[in-house]
């Protein structure tokens, strides 16, 4: 995806075909495989559309070119948290009475004008001033409806409500039923003409929850470094989205008010629609209301140019994590010359097959890992390779090995064929990102934020063809010196420039869960036709016997040329722990026919690829890419395997590059709270301990032995999976072809891990020095009872699923404790597992109390809403009339449905059981299966910062290792 809208930034002369349906005259691009029409209305707002039926759904974005880089100097942060405040509601809804409520927040924007005036030595004179904002702030809470736009979004069955805020736009986006298009324009029209600064302060909570968060991860602290090196003169370097902690406690309504009417109209604008719709009805419903806008000249973003760099800046970073090296190159903007070769210069570095780095770096195994990648931004481009090192290497060392191959760049060592290989690669990454509504919806977000035209975006891949090995070259001695870089070193240790930030005190605001607005109302009385639901017909699915072993399931692609063939073997990680290590020792042998690298080569020049992956129960070969080449890549992939050669240099290597990485695996704080939430679901029978092979085990192990496990693994009956464009007779011929059939040995037993049931609470705590406390809680049911599903279903959309529901209005609207929270029931894949239900919150050290009694409060007795129960009821039963299963995943529905127990699709059942279920069922299911059922507490955090004697009033407490969790 990334190398793909990157394509979209290059030139050619091709005209726009102009055409006009009625009053509306639109621009099209012969060729273009998304069909798409770009619109620009009276007042300047831009219309992409991209029409695809596959399912009743459109993928929507309102863009706006209104990004951090135009963030006032003094309110950094800006535009990110106006970005939240959007969810806030508006005069006309998220409100029960405007005329009351809109002077208390005039006044609340008054004394926060006074209070970003105090300065911050005079805590007593700022004290006193937020504590009239709170005090009022708690007034106008009584007209507030919190969470009305999600309520909205929930009516209309829309799902992945969202938002992002980056240096060069602001991007909203949900995904709407094909039959709610009015609705959806009629509520966005008002959002974005109408917004309410409303609940600011409690957001303003929220924000600090997130600029913690950022404090915590050493990759977004490298990245600000990075940028500061390479715009020292640009907003891009100067200033950061999330603002400075400092900007973030002295915030402006008054310069979001400014922002919002300078930047958030039309002609800064963009709608982009990726699915299920008729063009000529949208286009006239968009122009009814977003029409009425009105446009206004956009103030002229200037900005001193960055002087050309000379001499290597170098920044050096210090963080919890483990150690890497970033170096980036500055281009121009991505409307320049520069750009199309930059993209297939980029590609031929890596390309995650063939590359530079791919073949001299991460195949011969010289480092850790590497790679590259292109960044586009709107006023300059640059270009990244990174890397971290292996055990006992310097970062210097993993910086030169990367010069190394910039080095080889310019002396023109690569082959003529990779660069045609490289766009036939990124043709082929176009065609699977066409494939779905978002993908479309991302090409024309890039090309609008960039001020890309359409017509280079469909004719980027043919200006690449042009390009010769002798420009490549030629740009990499000009653009990519040793001396025009920036070199971030990401060193391990304490950092010292780490201040948590420090938040007021709030006061907890009134929710409104009965009020509803006059709005919502109306949206509620609009009623459209129902979308009918479509399930599958499990009969249907087509399979023959390859022989009186092999089963292979077929479905026909009939949209494209590209092809996927899975072998899938019922044995997993649990019944052999060699496997993961012998899937990875392959891709570092050769045969007696080919080296490592021509295997690589090999499959790149085909335009497929292979990968062995070992799940805990299955295991599977995957082949893909173009499907003429599919005989000829399936054969290849079982030459290896019978041909491999044993490399003892390689697996030494492998094996010491398995420790280093999980040495790194203990200092990264999601990877650890990972290792924890399975110790706290299987404790000290987790399946990590099992099959994890230990150092003495690792070190002892011959090229030999993994290579037999290799070939044993493909001796057992297994049955196959087909996706493609070819007849099934073909596909079985060529199989019948190349692939050993005879004499499939018997799956040996199955080895199941139970989950660790307790009978009474507990606390798992793990030491992890951060700002921010993660917490967990997790309790057990019984095993699968398919019964159970429309209640599961309704209870999470209600009770602490969606952004609409009870715990995140309480816990993030509310209370202001966190970012995020939530808390679901979970239903298990197989039919000897068991439901569990789930809660989790981040928030600050000193709020774990207050989160962990919010949640015990929510949990133990549920609030009652009716009106909240029938937007979720409506929103699931909307979920499943517009859901629709791709044609290439029925048969992974079908086999999990197996694992159920099922024989039909269940989505039926559940669709047909859920209008009977009322909220009197929810609160008899959340009493029965959650609340008072015995919890597991898991904490990560700073314990010399967390209330540890409040936690042993919970349950018992043990403190755990690192060790532990992860079993070494």
């Amino acid at each position: 995806m990334r190398k793909l809208i990157i394509i979209s930034l290059l030139f050619t002369g091709i005209i726009f075909q102009g055409m006009s349906q009625g009053k509306y005259t639109y621009e099209t691009v012969p060729n273009d495989p998304l069909k798409a029409r770009i619109y620009t209305l009276e007042n300047g707002l831009k219309v992409y559309m991209s029409v695809n039926k596959e399912e009743p759904k459109i993928k929507f974005t309102i863009a706006t070119k209104a990004g951090s880089k135009l963030d006032p100097a003094e309110t950094t942060g800006l535009a990110h948290y106006f970005e939240h405040l959007m969810f806030k509601g508006t005069r006309h809804f998220g409100t029960t009475n405007w005329e009351a409520e809109e002077p208390l927040l005039n006044e609340i924007e008054r004394l926060f004008e006074v209070y970003r005036t105090i300065d911050e030595s005079n805590e007593a004179e700022r004290n006193a001033i937020y504590q009239q904002i709170d005090s009022i702030s708690q007034i106008a809470s009584t007209y507030a409806i919190p969470n009305e736009y999600d309520k909205l979004m929930s009516i209309i069955g829309s799902s992945g409500t969202n938002a992002g805020t980056w240096v060069d736009f602001t991007n909203y986006y949900e995904n709407i039923p094909s039959n709610q298009l009015e609705n959806f324009l009629l509520i966005q029209a008002d959002r974005f003409q109408h917004p309410a600064i409303r609940l600011f302060h409690t957001e303003l909570e929220t924000i600090y929850e997130e600029k913690n968060m950022t404090l915590t991860q050493d990759s977004r602290r490298v990245n600000a470094a990075l940028m500061e090196a390479l715009f020292p003169n640009h907003p891009y370097g100067t200033q950061t989205t999330i603002g400075t902690q400092k900007d973030l406690r002295n915030p402006s309504i008054t310069n979001v008010k400014k922002f919002f009417e300078t930047y958030y109209v039309p002609n800064n604008m963009a709608l982009i629609m990726a699915g299920d719709f008729d063009p000529d009805e949208a286009i006239a419903l968009i122009d009814k209301y977003f029409g009425s806008m009105k446009a206004s000249p956009i103030p002229a973003f200037t900005f001193k140019p960055e002087e050309p760099i000379s001499t290597p800046i170098v920044k050096e970073v210090v963080g919890k994590e483990a150690e890497s090296v970033r170096l980036a190159w500055r281009f121009d903007n991505p409307r320049s010359e520069q750009i199309p070769l930059l993209i297939l210069t980029e590609m031929i570095i890596t390309n995650g097959n063939a590359g530079l780095i791919d073949l001299n770096v991460n195949q011969k195994q010289r480092v850790l890992n590497a790679g590259s990648s292109p960044a586009m931004l709107y006023d300059y481009s640059y270009m990244l390779m990174y890397g971290s090192p292996k055990s006992g290497q310097t970062l210097e060392e993993v910086r030169d090995i990367l010069l190394d191959q910039i080095d080889s760049l310019q002396q023109g060592k690569f082959p003529e064929w990779l660069l045609q290989a490289c766009i036939n690669d990124l043709r082929l990454r176009e065609i699977k990102t066409n494939e779905s509504n978002a993908g479309r919806a991302s090409a024309m977000e890039t090309a609008f934020y960039l001020d890309i035209p359409w017509k280079d975006q469909v004719s980027s891949l043919d200006q690449l063809e042009k390009i010769t090995k002798e420009q490549i070259v030629d740009f990499a001695k000009k653009y990519l010196r040793r001396d025009n870089y920036v070199v971030i070193y990401k060193r391990k240790g304490k950092p010292t420039d780490i201040e948590k930030v420090k938040k007021p005190k709030v006061t907890p605001i009134k929710i409104n869960r009965s009020d509803k607005s006059d709005f919502v109302k109306m949206i509620e009385n609009r009623k459209v036709n129902d979308i009918e639901p479509v399930f599958i017909d499990v009969s249907k699915i087509g399979y023959t016997m390859i022989n009186d072993d092999i089963k292979i399931f077929y479905t026909k692609n009939y949209d494209n040329e590209l092809f996927q063939l899975n072998y899938v073997y019922d044995l997993g990680s649990y019944q052999d722990k060699y496997l993961n290590l012998a899937f990875s020792y392959i891709e570092y042998l050769g045969t007696d026919k080919y080296t490592p690298e021509q295997i690589k080569e090999e499959f790149y020049k085909l335009g497929c690829t292979f990968n062995l992956s070992a799940g805990s129960e299955r295991s599977y070969v995957t082949l893909s890419g173009l499907s003429k080449n599919m005989d000829k890549a399936m054969a290849l992939f079982e030459h290896i395997v019978a041909n491999a050669t044993p490399n003892a240099t390689a697996l030494e290597n492998m094996v010491n590059d398995v420790l280093k990485a999980r040495e790194n695996a203990k200092q990264r704080q999601n990877t650890i709270l990972s290792y924890l939430v399975t110790y706290g679901i299987y404790g000290k029978n987790s399946p990590v301990f099992a099959t994890q092979l230990n150092e003495k085990e690792l070190k002892a192990i011959s090229p030999e032995f993994l290579i037999s496990k290799i070939q044993e693994w493909m001796s057992y009956k297994h049955f196959m999976i087909y996706y493609g464009p070819d007849q099934l007779n073909t596909v079985v011929n060529g199989i019948k072809q190349t692939h050993s059939l005879a004499n499939l040995k018997d799956i040996p037993a199955e080895v199941t891990f139970y989950e660790d049931v307790t009978s009474k609470d507990r606390v798992f705590v793990v030491d992890y020095e951060s700002p921010q406390v993660i917490l967990y809680s997790i309790s057990h049911g019984d095993k699968y009872d398919k019964e159970l599903t429309p209640k599961i279903t309704l209870y999470n959309e209600y009770f602490g699923g969606s952004m609409n529901s009870i715990v995140f209005q309480e816990m993030r609207e509310a209370r202001a404790l966190a970012y995020t929270a939530m808390s679901v029931y979970s239903s298990p894949s197989d039919l000897k597992h068991l439901h569990q239900n789930i809660s989790y919150i981040a928030c600050g050290n000193d709020k774990m109390v207050q989160a962990i009694e919010a949640f015990h409060e929510l949990m133990t007795n549920m609030p009652e809403n009716e009106n909240a129960f029938n937007i979720a009821k409506e929103s699931s039963i909307n979920a499943y009339r517009t859901a629709r299963i791709k044609k290439e995943r029925y048969v992974w529905n079908y086999l999990a449905w197996e694992k159920l127990g099922l024989k039909e699709d269940p989505r039926k059942a559940n669709f047909e059981t859920l209008p009977t279920l009322n909220l009197a069922d929810i609160k008899a299911f959340q009493k029965e299966k959650v609340s008072g059922k015995p919890k597991t507490y898991l904490v990560l955090g700073n314990t010399k910062e967390l209330d540890m004697k409040y936690l042993k009033k919970i349950g018992k407490v043990k403190v755990l290792t690192l060790e532990d969790i992860f079993g070494y």
